[in-house]
């Protein structure tokens, strides 16, 4: 049976509260908790503008709570490790964000965090407040594409609060935002490979199980069953199984341009993401695609997981626009 890896830790009945003050404190002043509850907002939001308020569990840094900033999130309502936040922590995120123009919902498409942001949407609605909801469901793995809307949300999360972010910040109205996180979402596509599982702080636990020589393709971001276990394989060969059920899951004809996203899952090195990057761009480059920009690093984690995922983003240019605006944030920055 495989060892659960140490952590550094106080109490694990605390990590999330702990965590949110350091993370609070790493943003030097532009990001605050909120009256000791499970939410980070922004301290320097303007008036009059369209609330992004973003969320989901916590274990999953540096998303969702990670991306809270100027053209990012505008608060983050947190959940406990891998759990959804409650009702009331999206609804006190919503109402101390709220600028008087209407908050968009954005996350991940979970049961847990539909159902809870759903319960926070009706209870906003009964004070005034306009809601909108747009759901992340970039996983490729989670269901075909006649089952999209039962796809979960995974490291594609974060090129869609990027070009919603950057819309709710120029943008004046929420129909407006609204439309450019759809049309964000509807163009991302995502798939990811784990070799070895995270764990529960409070627990102690193993996300799941996997022998020494196995790894699981496609699973879902809390160590859901993927589509596939095998044997562990060399990096151009995963990569290839990747990107072929990417690929055929969206249309790029040459000359198409995208975002291309190559994500830690927790405990994989830089060297392994550098070396799948590089097979992912000869697949591109032979296809004529054309890759605008490129990400590598930590985005969407599972503690300690090793694997990474691999996102697309077809772009056009309003979404280049969103993407490449400057934000600031402790997960992700465009100076």
């Amino acid at each position: 049976m495989a060892k659960v890896p140490k952590k550094i830790l106080n109490d694990p009945r605390n990590v999330v509260t702990e965590m949110l003050d350091g993370l609070a404190l790493a943003n030097d002043g532009r990001l605050e908790r909120l009256d000791g509850k499970d939410i980070l907002i922004r301290t320097d939001l303007p008036d009059s503008k369209v609330t992004l308020l973003i969320g989901g569990g916590s274990g999953h840094e540096p998303i969702f709570h990670g991306f809270v900033g100027k053209n990012m999130g505008d608060a983050a309502a947190c959940g406990q490790v891998f759990a959804a936040p409650s009702p009331d922590t999206i609804v006190d995120a919503a109402m101390a964000a709220h600028r008087g123009k209407g908050v968009l919902f954005l996350y991940g498409n979970y049961a847990g965090d539909n159902m809870n942001f759903d319960i926070a949407s009706e209870l906003l609605e009964e004070e005034g407040i306009d809601v909108r909801t747009v759901r992340v469901n970039d996983d490729v793995a989670a269901a075909p594409p006649e089952r999209a809307d039962d796809r979960r949300g995974i490291a594609g999360d974060i090129y869609a609060i990027k070009v919603a972010g950057g819309a709710a910040g120029e943008c004046d109205t929420l129909d407006e935002v609204e439309r450019i996180a759809r049309k964000a979402v509807g163009n991302l596509r995502s798939m990811g490979v784990a070799v070895a599982a995270g764990s529960i702080p409070e627990t102690g636990k193993l996300t799941f199980e996997l022998a020494d020589d196995e790894i699981e393709i496609g699973m879902g971001a809390h160590g859901e069953a993927g589509i596939a276990k095998q044997k562990m394989t060399s990096a151009d060969e995963v990569a290839d199984q990747l990107m072929e059920r990417i690929l055929a899951d969206i249309s790029l004809g040459e000359g198409d341009e995208i975002a291309l996203m190559i994500n830690n899952l927790g405990a994989t090195t830089m060297m392994e993401m550098l070396i799948i990057n590089r097979r992912v761009r000869q697949i591109l480059a032979d296809r004529g695609t054309i890759v605008h920009r490129t990400d590598v690093g930590t985005y969407l984690t599972v503690q300690e997981m090793a694997g990474f995922s691999i996102t697309v983003m077809k772009l056009d240019d309003e979404l280049k626009h969103y993407l490449d605006l400057p934000a600031r944030s402790v997960g992700l920055s465009n100076m």
